[in-house]
């Protein structure tokens, strides 16, 4: 099962960002352990890296992005993808390349806290907390 991290799920993470960084760091371990094929949108990472060089520094930065590129694949940014977004009908622009940058690379969920931004996908949407629970439903099942 491919699913992409949205850019504040992961820093919930990084960041600690208490009460969300619980079902996001588990998220991320299923992704570690191979449960499930974790993605990040190459802006994602990009921003990530802004983030943690302004907060730690470069060395720092550089060490997030090593980890993040060693657990999650990267869903490429095209001028497809480009293209895609400024066409699609999403309130914000980085919400709409995420989004068009996970239909290129095949994502079958993606997974933020700002779900009411996604209204028009074509790819479910889940809070963190909803799909580790719908995740241990599908686990049971099968």
């Amino acid at each position: 099962m491919k699913v992409l991290f949205d850019t504040n799920v992961i820093l919930d993470v990084l960041l600690d960002r208490k009460p969300f960084s619980a079902a996001a760091s588990l998220l991320l371990a299923k992704a570690e352990q191979g449960e499930i094929a974790g993605f990040a949108c190459a802006t994602t990472i990009t921003t990530i890296y802004y983030l943690a060089a302004k907060i730690h520094g470069a060395k720092m930065a550089s060490l997030h992005v090593q980890s993040l590129l060693s657990l999650l694949s990267v869903a490429p940014v095209n001028k497809l993808v480009l293209e895609n977004a400024v066409a699609a009908q999403f309130r914000d622009f980085e919400d709409a390349v995420l989004h068009e940058a996970a239909l290129l690379a095949g994502v079958q969920h993606i997974v933020t806290r700002n779900a009411s931004d996604f209204k028009n996908s074509l790819i479910p949407i889940h809070e963190p907390e909803e799909f580790l629970h719908a995740f241990e439903l599908l686990k049971k099942a099968d």
